[in-house]
C-alpha cells in the first residue's frame, strides 16, 4: 500500500497540531514542520510514528527546500498553516512587524507551495489548503498586517488554482472564524469576552481547531475532487452576519405586510 504523505506547517501547536493529528487518522504520514523544534516534536511524540517532526523556517527558502528533500514521497496534501499575528494600530506599526506578517503568513505560504506543488505535478497531483482568516475576508481594526496578509493569501489561492489545475493540483482556502485554538488563546482567557464573542456568532458558540481541521480534511478528500480554487468560511456564519445587528421594525417581518398598516390586494 502506498504511503499518502502531508505536510502541515505550523504543526507545533493550535490549529495546525489538531490538522497534523485529524491527518494521520486519516491515514497519512505527516511531516509536521514548524519553527518552534521543541513544540513540534512533542506533538510528534504524542501522534507516535506516523508523524515526523522538522524544524523549518517557511520564510527561508532553503530551510524549505531542505525540508521537502527529506519527505520521501510526493506529498499528497499540503496544508499552509504557519502564520502569526502582531496586533495594534496601523498608525504604530513598525515595518519591521508588517513585513514579518507579510513574510511569514504569505511569502512563506508561496515557498513552501511552490516547493510541494513542483513535486505533486510531478507525481500526478495532488491538494494544497491554505488556512487563511475571515479577517482576510472582512477587514478588523488593530490587526496589523494580519487582514493583508490573509487577504492576499486567498487571492494567492486562487491563482495557484488556475495555474496548478491542469497538474493535478486542486488548491482551496479554508478561512477560520471565532477558533478557540492558537493565537486567540489569549482573547479568550477572559470569560465575559468568550460570552459575547459567542452570542454573535449565529450558530451561537466559538469555533474550535477540530472544525477546522474535519474541514481541512474534507477538501483534501476524494469527496471534494471537484473543488480548486474556492475559500470557505469556517466561521458559524459571523461574515455573513452583518445584519443581524440591524434594528428594524417588527412590522416588516411579516410576508406581505405594508409597514404602513395597510392591507394589500
Amino acid at each position: 500500500m502506498t504511503t499518502k504523505w502531508a505536510v502541515v506547517t505550523g504543526a507545533g501547536n493550535g490549529i495546525g497540531a489538531v490538522i497534523a493529528e485529524h491527518a494521520v487518522k486519516e491515514g497519512y504520514r505527516v511531516a509536521a514542520w514548524d519553527v518552534d523544534e521543541k513544540a513540534v516534536r512533542a506533538v510528534a511524540e504524542s501522534l507516535g510514528d506516523a508523524c515526523v517532526p522538522v524544524r523549518v523556517d517557511v520564510t527561508d527558502e532553503e530551510s524549505v527546500r531542505a525540508a521537502a528533500a527529506m519527505v520521501p514521497d510526493a506529498p499528497s496534501l499540503l496544508v499552509n498553516n504557519a502564520g502569526l499575528v502582531r496586533f495594534g494600530p496601523l498608525l504604530d506599526l513598525s515595518a519591521a512587524d508588517w513585513r514579518l506578517a507579510l513574510d511569514v503568513n504569505l511569502t512563506g505560504a508561496f515557498l513552501v507551495a511552490r516547493t510541494v506543488a513542483a513535486r505533486m505535478i510531478a507525481a500526478g497531483g495532488g491538494s494544497i489548503v491554505n488556512i487563511a482568516s475571515v479577517n482576510g475576508l472582512s477587514a478588523a481594526p488593530n490587526a496589523g498586517a494580519y487582514t493583508a496578509s490573509k487577504a492576499g493569501l486567498l487571492m494567492l489561492t486562487e491563482h495557484m488554482a488556475l495555474e496548478w489545475a491542469s497538474g493535478g493540483v486542486r488548491v482551496n482556502a479554508v478561512a477560520p472564524g471565532l477558533i478557540n485554538a492558537g493565537m486567540s488563546d489569549a482573547i479568550y482567557a477572559d470569560p465575559e469576552v468568550r460570552r459575547l464573542r459567542s452570542g454573535r456568532v449565529p450558530l451561537g458558540r466559538l469555533g474550535s481547531a477540530e472544525d477546522v481541521a474535519e474541514t481541512v480534511l474534507f477538501l483534501a478528500s476524494d469527496k471534494a475532487a471537484y473543488v480548486t480554487g474556492q475559500r470557505i468560511a469556517v466561521d458559524g456564519g459571523i461574515t455573513k452576519s452583518a445584519l443581524n445587528a440591524m434594528p428594524r421594525p417588527r412590522s416588516v417581518d411579516s410576508v406581505g405586510v405594508d409597514p404602513m398598516g395597510r392591507s394589500e390586494g
